[in-house]
């Protein structure tokens, strides 16, 4: 490995225990300022203070959030984009560039495609090209690959999401996110089809703390690489506290129950 590229990684993995937690906040562009994404410097403060690796966005907002004083936090340039109001809301367009990451000192960059979708040959092609420039560079990827479209019946079946982990790989990323499969046994496999870090995204908001602890120790028995949760962190009404419970789980073997004893309740 590069060892730019190894140096990058060190900063958004845990140089211990090789596992992650990252804090996508890149909604914006998607379905505009909701809540827990005013205001960005907060919630970044927040995220931080909690134990997050690293954090995740577009390119505008980093002269918003850089932090200059408290804890260090890794930042992950997303080049991809689509909004909620186009009628092609899951064709993702590159907006950004590896070269942006590297003006920006971000510590890797990140790219979505949807497989399934009526244009997945553009976001296929933008992803190939992507991962060729940021080798060039030493610029770790994280590919974030999704099953959705018209012949997509469960994006969450784990022969889909075992396709999407190998499909990042096979294109040339360094780490991928994909939706969890709902168990640890199907997870595993999806982590055995993939030589990459794999790392479980959080979805839809869930109803309580115990349904994201529970699946981030699953998760993680499994054999993922860390987890991605977005708004499951920054609209939780104490981020830092869940990101602390998280910490324990992913960084120090925590069983979900003990972890919501000692940080949550």
């Amino acid at each position: 490995m590069q060892l730019g590229k190894q140096v990058r990684l060190e900063r958004i993995f845990d140089r211990n225990t090789k596992k992650t937690i990252i804090v996508p906040m890149d909604h914006g562009v998607t379905v505009g300022p909701i809540p827990g994404m005013i205001d960005l410097r907060g919630a970044v403060d927040k995220v931080a203070e909690g134990g997050a690796n690293a954090v995740l966005m577009h390119k505008g907002l980093p002269r918003r959030t850089h932090r200059g004083h408290g804890r260090d936090i890794g930042l992950i340039l997303h080049l991809s984009a689509s909004t909620s109001l186009s009628p092609f809301s899951n064709t993702k367009t590159l907006v950004a560039t590896v070269e942006d990451g590297l003006r920006l000192g971000a510590d890797a960059v990140s790219v979505h495609v949807n497989v399934g979708d009526e244009n997945e040959r553009a976001m296929l092609r933008d992803f190939g090209e992507v991962s060729t420039r940021a080798n060039e560079w030493g610029m770790p990827v994280l590919a974030m690959v999704y099953a959705r479209g018209p012949r997509i019946a469960d994006e969450n079946h784990v022969d889909v999401v075992k396709h999407c982990a190998r499909l990042g790989e096979e294109l040339g990323a360094d780490v991928v996110k994909v939706a969890y499969t709902g168990s640890p046994e199907t997870f595993r496999q999806v982590v055995d089809g993939c030589c990459i870090p794999v790392v479980i995204a959080g979805g839809p908001k869930m109803e309580n703390d115990a349904q994201i602890l529970q699946m981030a120790f699953d998760a993680m028995q499994a054999g993922a690489a860390g987890l991605s949760l977005g708004r499951n962190v920054f609209q939780h009404e104490n981020p830092t506290a869940l990101l602390r419970a998280l910490h324990g789980i992913v960084n120090e073997g925590m069983e979900a129950q003990m972890a919501m004893e000692r940080y949550l309740n």
